[in-house]
């Protein structure tokens, strides 16, 4: 891909995501319904209380800056659209779960079809029937891993991290497995290390839980700069 290409797409990226997240993100924030908790759960601030401009704000520039990132990196890939898409959800479901813990159903769900038509549109343009399959086989094995972690280790993984996990494996499954071990690698290294630090620095403490979700987030968008770099270093 042409220099000229990369700045466009990444200019793209930065146009489409940015004010998309800016927009979206309060008007989510005023409609998406609140968990049902049990007695023994901490309470959360709720959601509608988060539908501020500070909100909007945050959303809107890592939206910007993920959109600018992949659009640099992916160029005129036919899964260009579909990471977009998922880096105005990503960005508002990480903003979310750094506030809140809770990563909700609401945008995960409807993000699964908006990501998945995207990958569908995007191989029926370019033939790319084969990147698809992989997708679709990496979303459930991405899922299937998370499932096995949150059942042996709850308190460390939350079921909204496994939503997750198979909505990022199915766009990262798309790019190739590369992409895919990277991306799930590079969220627990981040969220590992910078787990650590905040815990040291009180930012939390050792009984809280921990947002997991902006942190595979982060490394998803790790997976997708480096994931092919990586595995042709690895492969020889």
């Amino acid at each position: 891909m042409s220099g000229a290409n990369a700045w466009i797409a990444a200019g793209t990226g930065v146009v489409l995501c940015g004010p998309a997240a800016f927009l979206l993100a309060p008007w989510v924030l005023r409609r998406i319904p609140e968990p049902e908790l049990d007695e023994d759960q901490p309470k959360k601030i709720p959601y509608a209380e988060l539908a501020t401009r500070r909100a909007s704000l945050w959303c809107g520039v890592l939206a910007s800056l993920a959109g600018g990132l992949l659009g640099w990196s992916l160029g005129t890939s036919p899964a260009l659209a579909a990471w977009l898409l998922l880096a105005v959800s990503g960005s508002v479901l990480g903003y979310i779960d750094g506030r809140t813990r809770y990563l909700p159903s609401a945008i995960i769900w409807p993000s699964y079809f908006v990501v998945g038509l995207a990958l569908i549109v995007g191989a029926a343009a370019s033939g790319e029937w084969g990147s698809l399959r992989r997708a679709a086989i990496a979303g459930v094995i991405g899922f299937g891993v998370f499932f096995v972690l949150w059942y042996v280790f709850p308190r460390g993984v939350g079921f909204g991290d496994v939503r997750l996990s198979g909505l990022l494996s199915m766009a990262l499954g798309w790019l190739g497995w590369g992409e895919l071990v990277s991306g799930l690698y590079g969220g627990f290294l981040l969220g590992a290390v910078l787990g650590i630090v905040l815990t040291a620095a009180r930012v939390f403490k050792r009984k809280d839980l921990f947002p997991f979700g902006p942190f595979m987030l982060a490394g998803a968008l790790a997976g997708v700069l480096v994931g092919a770099p990586l595995e042709r270093l690895y492969l020889g």
